[in-house]
């Protein structure tokens, strides 16, 4: 009898306590749910099995990754309707331990078992990160992290972010869906940095996780500044040294496969630090601020552009997402923002801006999802099926949690202010020269 789509759903719906607002396909051909909702394919037992094995985030990332999941439908429509289960139950949900008290649920997980086949978890997908012992930030496990995540093949990473070659959020002048394109919103993300770092012809400048060298080309184009670019990857650098040479800038900018602790050459007038600090790590972070605010002359300018996270109720029971950290971003922490401006002054710095841009960062996501999806097979073939799927999940995963204020991204701008007080900075806000 097929009836695999109507046994999963009745036992979401117990561990939930709510209906379950998506579909369910099951290899047996069943379906059940609400007609016209987003449909879940479970294309096989193994995907249950993971579920089984794994309860939760990562069973359910690992079935997605290895194709074991799937959806029918819109998938942002489907990630909202899964996410707001969750996040409308807020810190105070039920437990898996806490619903597996229940006689009638612990009843459906033993049906489920039956149901699922032979009582042997399937391996992770080879796209997750396979943990070494030792603590983390350290530098030889941020270069782990680091060539994880960016070292997947240069023509991947364009065919999604584009000709901009920009990783992180880009600030829109207009949603695409007014005339807005990617490549002008991530130019204009470059020159706001710029702007707000005063830059000028004859300063240095030292950009700390240069990625692939655009804000580097840009500041020294643009602006007539020598930039040293620092980055943990091999094939980034290699990339942003060719684009370096193609626009003729050898001789002003710098890009070295090197970690920003070990940078011993300032002072610099300004640093700019983008969509890198997530990596640095809360036990790491005051002194990542004293590295930076040790490598600035009096009165230079830190930008440090970073995704942060709602604060909690009870900030010890944080933990890293579990998707990410096995995927994505292996040891990447967030930070509520109002720690990390805390940090920074810590360090020394006087901080002078923050600047939220959250909604720039989910148009953002949604343009790189297309990217990938318009050119899927290209992207699967550059990769893996896994990868590519990886970064479908996590990048439309973020949009909505963008979207939804679950998490942040904000510019800070901080001086090394002198002992006198002279910031150097402008009387009104936002002028930024």
């Amino acid at each position: 009898m097929a009836d695999a789509a109507l046994r999963l759903q009745s036992l979401f719906e117990q561990l939930l306590g709510v209906p379950l607002p998506v579909r369910i396909r099951a290899w047996d051909g069943s379906q059940a749910g609400p007609p016209g909702a987003p449909t879940l394919v479970v294309h096989n037992r193994r995907a249950l099995r993971r579920l089984l094995f794994k309860p939760g985030e990562l069973g359910l990332a690992r079935a997605w990754v290895a194709g074991d999941l799937d959806v029918d439908g819109d998938l942002y429509t489907a990630l909202g309707l899964i996410a707001g289960l969750v996040w409308e139950r807020g810190e105070d949900a039920r437990g898996l331990g806490e619903a597996l008290r229940d006689p009638e649920v612990r009843a459906a997980v033993r049906g489920l078992f039956r149901l699922a086949g032979p009582p042997l978890p399937p391996a992770p997908p080879p796209e997750e990160v396979r943990r070494a012992r030792g603590h983390l930030h350290t530098k030889r496990s941020d270069r782990r992290a680091v060539s994880h995540h960016y070292d997947v093949g240069n023509d991947f990473y364009e065919l999604v972010l584009g000709p901009s070659m920009v990783y992180s959020c880009a600030y829109w002048p207009a949603p695409p869906a007014e005339g807005g394109t990617l490549e002008d919103a991530q130019r204009d993300k470059l020159e706001l940095v710029s702007r707000k770092l005063g830059l000028s012809a004859g300063q240095r400048l030292l950009d700390v996780g240069c990625g692939w060298g655009s804000m580097a080309i840009h500041a020294a184009r643009e602006h007539g500044v020598s930039v040293v670019g620092v980055t943990l990857s091999q094939e980034q650098a290699a990339f942003a040294r060719k684009r370096v040479a193609d626009e003729g800038l050898t001789d002003r900018v710098e890009i070295r496969v090197q970690d920003y602790r070990d940078v011993a050459d300032g002072p610099y007038d300004a640093i700019s630090s983008i969509g890198m600090a997530e990596h640095v790590g809360a036990e790491r972070y005051l002194e990542y601020a004293v590295d930076l605010f040790r490598l600035l002359k009096p009165g230079g300018r830190l930008l440090n552009h970073q995704i942060a996270r709602r604060p909690r109720r009870d900030e010890s029971a944080y933990s890293v997402d579990e998707f990410i950290d096995a995927y994505v971003f292996p040891d990447g922490e967030l930070a509520p923002v109002g720690t990390t401006v805390t940090q920074l002054e810590r360090a020394g710095f006087e901080v002078r801006d923050v600047e939220s841009i959250r909604e720039h960062y989910a148009l953002t996501l949604r343009r790189w999802v297309a990217n990938l999806e318009s050119d899927w097979a290209a992207a699967t073939r550059l990769v893996s099926p896994g990868r590519a799927r990886v970064w479908q999940l996590y990048m439309a995963a973020s949009a909505l949690a963008f979207e939804r204020n679950r998490i942040g991204v904000n510019q800070v701008l901080a001086v090394k202010t002198p002992e006198p007080g002279g910031s150097g900075m402008p009387l009104r806000a936002r002028t930024w020269n």
